[in-house]
């Protein structure tokens, strides 16, 4: 009597699975704003200051007193200058202010018209006949009260909270740690990942001449997208090689690794064939908490636990191996250094293409966008097609037993947010 396979492990289930086994790190460090992109902060970022600091001006152009200009075509004498950086003085009734982008609003003014409505006009004439001293300037257009006026505090308010622990940061955010004043960030301390591939056909580039491999041999393309994947994460990285196809080999290999590492990533051998030593050798060091997992491609995926690190085997195919990554790899590694919201994200599109023979499994189909707004299918969505992930913008993730049909809404998961 045949022993009935087990059930294979929702996509879903595995994630959350995988997100409580992620413990956020506990180590932190400080480091310059400037080299902060793409850490995770382990503080909140609290404002010790209101930004702007003052009402400063919009544009380049004249300050006034709106009740000034009660139609268009009103000449005011210029009474002071203001750049950025420098304080003027209170603005006195009828005169004008020339003031620049960024420059504080001077007590009095409650308008800014930019220099483009405006035009100089020299002296004007005093009140007993005599020319004036100083330029004029001649307002053509009606002003509104408070226009191009930036407010104290609009963009900050003292004591907020501008950035919350968790928050994966970017050039925007640094920016914004900047303006209130913060010269370092502290951030959890980056993972530290050891990566090696299983197989003895794989063959590194560089090592052997195209035309000089043996029959059955390849390159070891996973590692170069894998480790780079790795890097862009913010991790730091041991690159420990190919080890051969032998049992002790791969227990030796793993135990190394475990030793100082908070993950340790394997690509290859994670089946069920002979020759797949990956599963055996995490039993006779740790634990496997999770073996397979419902999606195409990308089914031998595991995860367990090797000593104090945790483990992740990915499967050999490369498209198995990069989805699997993006989709399981990615939010786990992004967990451990504190970020909160992980799953990836999709969109609704429309789907150029057609899909008859749906697979059991849920499926990730390779596809880009087209110039009408839709998506086209590359023609070969085997597992071992590289080329399809060059050439695609992302993935459509399609529920299992699901046809699609052009002209349907599918979900759309995006490379440029998966490999960011």
């Amino acid at each position: 009597m045949n022993t009935p396979r087990p059930l294979l492990k929702p996509l879903d289930t595995a994630l959350a699975e995988l997100l409580v086994f992620a413990q956020v790190l506990k180590d932190v460090e400080q480091v310059s704003t400037f080299d902060a992109d793409t850490r995770v902060l382990a503080q909140d970022v609290v404002s010790p200051l209101q930004v702007p600091p003052q009402d400063n001006s919009a544009m380049d152009g004249y300050a006034l007193r709106y009740a000034d200009i009660p139609r268009a075509g009103v000449v005011l004498p210029v009474s002071q200058r203001i750049a950025a950086g420098s304080a003027g003085t209170e603005l006195q009734p009828g005169t004008a202010a020339r003031i620049f982008t960024g420059a504080p609003i001077p007590g009095g003014a409650d308008a800014v018209v930019m220099q483009e409505n405006c035009e100089a006009v020299g002296a004007t004439a005093a009140s007993d006949g005599e020319p004036s001293q100083g330029p004029a300037v001649r307002f053509n257009t009606l002003p509104r009260l408070g226009q191009n006026i930036r407010r104290a505090g609009e963009d900050v308010s003292m004591g907020s909270v501008v950035l919350q622990r968790g928050t994966r940061l970017t050039p925007a955010a640094l920016g914004l740690a900047a303006s209130v004043g913060r010269p370092e960030l502290t951030v959890v301390r980056r993972p530290r990942v050891a990566l090696f591939s299983t197989g003895d056909e794989l063959v590194m580039p560089g090592d052997v001449a195209p035309r000089d491999m043996k029959p059955g041999a390849i390159f070891n393309s996973n590692r170069f997208f894998q480790r780079a994947l790795l890097v862009r994460l913010g991790c730091t990285v041991t690159d420990m090689g190919i080890v051969p196809d032998r049992l002790d080999a791969t227990i030796a290999t793993l135990r190394e690794a475990a030793l100082a590492h908070d993950l340790v990533l394997t690509c290859g051998g994670v089946s069920v064939g002979e020759e797949d030593h990956i599963r055996p050798a995490v039993l006779a060091l740790g634990q496997l908490d999770m073996w397979q997992i419902s999606i195409k491609p990308g089914k031998p995926f595991a995860y367990g636990r090797v000593g104090a690190a945790h483990f992740i085997g990915l499967p050999g195919n490369p498209v198995s191996s990069l989805v699997t990554f993006l989709l399981l790899v990615r939010p786990f590694l992004l967990s451990l250094q504190g970020m909160r919201d992980v799953t990836p994200r999709a969109v609704a599109l429309r789907a150029d293409f057609a899909w008859p023979r749906p697979d059991r499994r849920r499926e990730f189909l390779r596809v880009r966008h087209n110039a009408s707004g839709g998506l086209d299918l590359f023609p070969n969505q085997s597992s071992g097609v590289l080329t399809s992930a060059v050439w695609g913008d992302g993935l459509v993730d399609t529920p299992p037993g699901v046809v699609v049909a052009p002209g349907d809404m599918v979900r759309f998961l995006s490379f440029a947010d998966l490999s960011a």
